[in-house]
């Protein structure tokens, strides 16, 4: 792959300065990745700062001008299907699908380069440049900003149709007092380890076809999610007798999910999620009655199971053990970065045990809402959702889920832009992103 395209803004050359990227190399233990956290913060401009494992006392900072990058975000707010202020869910998928910039590949490249030259400080392209000179693929840790909360890092665009995904792993990066909590216990994690498996739970008061309905819709022993769910075998938790079984249950609440997680190794929901003015109200929407024990207010028959009944807990509600593997299949299920506090779901599943958590960027379209709105799919949408939980499925089950996930999202994009089929666009594989808090560290880190 050719080196990181030359970026627009400069912002060395704009203050009359050059950087070597061939420093990035100086320490670096023989054989080891190297790995960078990489931090956006939010002030009048745009701070970027980038710290490697191999150089803690060598810190790097830009700050790129607020003018250079609202454009840009502006740009892929208008892309995604995450409603606009004003806009309903349906008029914000008609409005990203329809005629859609993600489902386009010349216009979504076009994203992709306006973005890169906006947010990728000359300073860092360059080491990564040299990275991958040496034969090196780092992994990048990353702390988004509430204005650049979406920002998909791994479709950011270097050079002749390749991706950021193609030079590094890419993971989230959560606020060191989130990760670093000398209070927080990493649960386990065995190959072997028993399953729980929440799959498009039906919700109290709402029919399939509602706002709260169904997501996938029905699922044979036969589909390719009823064969995944068969792999698991004895793993599974509820216990099933069938493969279809494990869809569209009715007895999955915050209490039997509380039971079934208590030995397992990992989580993966695949539903609803909603959220509200602040993160701690983001909720995941089970099969809870409107008497379940929480803090969020009921919505009609149901009350959703909130971050903070999670993290927390609530009068008649212990906080939740999470397995060391969570996915959230959801839409905008990884909002936590919106909020200048971000403590939603992913933070909530992190602080009681996750060391992995995936989950979406922005409202995920089901497949029902690809084919109604997406003309240049159709028919031809069933099957997308159902592959990418698979994947997420097989990357929580491999040794290192962040490269696993790297390796699906790499496929996926030399797809895309190799035949531009709006089947492999970034719609759906470019909303996941995995979040890894290993067991805390010094505070200091």
């Amino acid at each position: 792959m050719k080196p990181w395209r030359e970026m627009k803004h400069l912002a060395g050359p704009r203050l009359g300065m050059r950087y070597d990227g061939s420093v990035v190399l100086r320490d670096l233990p023989s054989g080891t990745q190297p790995v960078a956290r990489l931090r956006y913060v939010d002030g009048d401009d745009l701070f970027v700062n980038w710290i490697w494992d191999h150089q803690r006392d060598s810190p790097r900072m830009m700050m790129i001008p607020r003018d250079l990058v609202t454009p840009a975000l502006d740009d892929l707010a208008r892309a995604l299907p995450t409603p606009l202020p004003g806009e309903t869910g349906e008029q914000a998928l008609e409005r990203s699908l329809t005629d859609g910039v993600m489902l386009d590949l010349t216009r979504e490249q076009r994203l992709a380069e306006v973005l890169t030259s906006a947010l990728i400080p000359q300073w860092l392209g360059l080491e990564l440049n040299t990275l991958e000179e040496a034969g090196l693929r780092p992994h990048l840790r990353v702390q988004l900003s509430p204005s650049t909360a979406q920002v998909p890092w791994e479709i950011l665009s270097t050079s002749e149709g390749a991706r950021s995904i193609d030079m590094a792993d890419a993971s989230v990066l959560l606020p060191a007092s989130l990760r670093n909590d000398p209070t927080r216990i990493v649960s386990p994690w065995h190959p072997d380890s028993p399953v729980v498996a929440v799959l498009d739970p039906v919700v109290p008061g709402f029919s399939a076809s509602s706002e709260l309905g169904s997501v996938l819709g029905p699922v044979s022993a036969e589909a390719p999610l009823g064969r995944m769910v068969a792999d698991l075998g004895t793993r599974i938790r509820p216990a099933i007798d069938a493969p279809e079984e494990a869809f569209r249950r009715r007895d999955v609440g915050r209490a039997a999910l509380a039971d079934a997680v208590q030995d397992a190794g990992r989580l993966l929901y695949v539903g609803h999620v909603t959220s509200s003015t602040h993160a701690l109200d983001s909720r995941m929407h089970l099969s809870d009655s409107a008497n379940a024990p929480g803090i969020t207010a009921p919505i009609g028959r149901h009350r959703g199971y909130s971050a903070a009944d999670i993290a927390l807990g609530a009068p008649g509600l212990e906080p939740l053990r999470a397995p060391n593997r969570v996915a959230l299949i959801a839409c905008d299920s990884g909002s936590d970065m919106r909020f200048a506090e971000p403590t939603g779901l992913v933070a909530a599943f992190a602080t009681r045990g996750a060391e992995y958590v995936t989950a979406t960027r922005w409202t995920l379209p089901t497949e029902a809402g690809l084919r109604r709105f997406a003309p240049t799919l159709g028919e031809r949408a069933g099957g997308m959702l159902a592959e990418a939980i698979i994947a997420v499925n097989a990357a929580h089950e491999a040794a290192d889920p962040v490269a696993a996930m790297g390796r699906w999202q790499r496929a996926q994009r030399q797809l895309w832009t190799s035949t531009g089929d709006p089947r492999h666009s970034p719609i759906i594989w470019g909303t996941l992103a995995t979040t890894w808090a290993p067991v805390p560290a010094n505070v200091s880190a």
